[in-house]
């Protein structure tokens, strides 16, 4: 989207890779954070209508950035339904439902930045429902690309292991180059400040 600054809400803006793409695309535009429980507002990607209120709030926007949602790990043996209910009513859902109502309140042209992750294409032992999950919003992604009106675009990044978090995670992804959380950023400007949609952006 060219012209000059953007207005960009980054949903999980305290996370990991939030921090770090609030970082890159600060200094440049006019960057609002939301948080389950912290940020300029509160959202809850689970509810839609928490969602809806949270929008409302902030007004029209040139871009939406998710860089959360929660899915469950466990061996494949242990998975319930519910576990797996987990990962698709938040990381999936959450992000599709925010999709649904972000439309009404992005301008012309504006874009939708969401976050799956490397097991959408490398699975590891206990990450089942990432994979699924993952591997659904893609689809979501090239799928509503086509479909959305008034130019609107639509993205994913799908980074590795981000670096800063492999003292939690690196057990479950031994032979994984990780990767900077200012590196995965990259993709996420290039999403928003860019003009491609319906792509997945992979980040290793």
């Amino acid at each position: 989207m060219e012209g000059g600054p953007l207005r960009i809400l980054v949903v999980g803006a305290s996370g990991t890779i939030g921090k770090a793409v609030v970082a890159e695309l600060a200094p440049r535009h006019e960057v609002l954070r939301a948080g389950r429980t912290s940020g300029d507002v509160q959202l809850d990607l689970t509810d839609e209508a928490s969602i809806r209120a949270a929008l409302q709030q902030v007004g029209p926007l040139d871009a939406l950035v998710a860089t959360m949602g929660k899915v469950t790990f466990a061996p494949l043996q242990d998975m319930t339904a519910a576990d797996y209910d987990v990962g698709l009513r938040d990381k999936l859902m959450g992000q599709v439902n925010l999709v649904l109502v972000g439309r009404e309140h992005l301008t012309d042209g504006g874009s939708f930045t969401l976050t799956t992750g490397v097991l959408d294409r490398d699975p590891i032992v206990m990450g089942s429902s990432a994979s699924m999950v993952n591997g659904a919003v893609n689809a979501f992604v090239m799928a509503a690309a086509i479909e959305l009106p008034r130019g609107l675009r639509i993205n994913a990044v799908s980074p590795g292991v981000i670096e800063e978090a492999m003292a939690d995670y690196g057990p479950y992804f031994r032979g994984f180059q990780p990767v900077p959380a200012a590196r995965a950023a990259l993709a996420y400007a290039k999403s928003v400040e860019g003009a491609q949609s319906g792509q997945v952006y992979r980040v290793e």
